[in-house]
């Protein structure tokens, strides 16, 4: 069957293979951030496509490395270089900016990514300390994960108390505490194990199928 996605921190939502809602990033806010990245010497990649395309769009002066590299070279076909990403933005509907690399640069272009956005955007992170680098995606403002649950709670009318969700990372953090019943995987980060949110075991250790097993089988 079709299982529905909800992409991009939320701000994509597929059902059935259609996009029933999309909230592209404002381009302004898109420029502001890739200009902000760069400054810092960070790397922006643009993702792209409101109707789902996946594209995700970088400039061609850029030498992507470490974990940006790596995620390009996986995405394989969906990559499109561009002559300038600031140019590009006009004519693409831009999902959300990603940066990537070691958790310390991350770390730094954070609060100056938020001093130049203000308002106009959502930051998420995503770290992976085991390897010491980490994600930050800017998003249209009114996006995020707890968001888009709330959005599929009312569209399928399913109550609150009737969700289970899980995830591993910061931002999964509102999703879990919006839910009805919310676990964090004991293979997260040890910052946020430390939030006492209610925790699975890891995933070598089939967390999320026990958590399927017991509270959605057996009722």
């Amino acid at each position: 069957c079709e299982v529905p996605l909800v992409l991009h921190n939320g701000a994509l939502v597929v059902e059935d293979g259609v996009v029933v809602r999309c909230r592209p990033l404002d381009g302004s806010a898109a420029r502001i951030a890739i200009g902000a990245g760069r400054v810092a010497g960070a790397e922006p990649v643009l993702h792209c496509g409101a109707a789902g395309e996946g594209w995700l769009l970088v400039d061609a002066a850029a030498r992507p490395s470490g974990l940006v590299g790596y995620y390009l070279e996986r995405a394989g076909q969906e990559v499109r270089v561009v002559p300038d990403l600031l140019e590009a933005v006009a004519g693409e509907d831009t999902i959300q900016v990603m940066f990537g690399g070691d958790r310390e640069g991350m770390d730094a272009l954070r609060p100056a990514l938020a001093a130049c956005l203000g308002r106009a955007a959502r930051i998420e992170r995503t770290v992976y300390p085991a390897t010491g680098v980490a994600l930050l995606d800017v998003l249209h403002p009114a996006v995020g994960k707890a968001e888009a649950l709330s959005f599929l709670q009312e569209r399928w009318g399913i109550e609150a108390p009737e969700t289970l969700a899980i995830g591993d990372n910061w931002n999964d953090r509102e999703m879990i505490e919006r839910a009805g019943l919310g676990f964090l995987m004991g293979n997260a980060p040890a910052e946020t194990l430390e939030l006492g949110l209610n925790t699975l075991p890891t995933n070598d250790q089939d967390g999320v199928a026990r958590a399927i097993e017991e509270h959605v089988l057996d009722g």
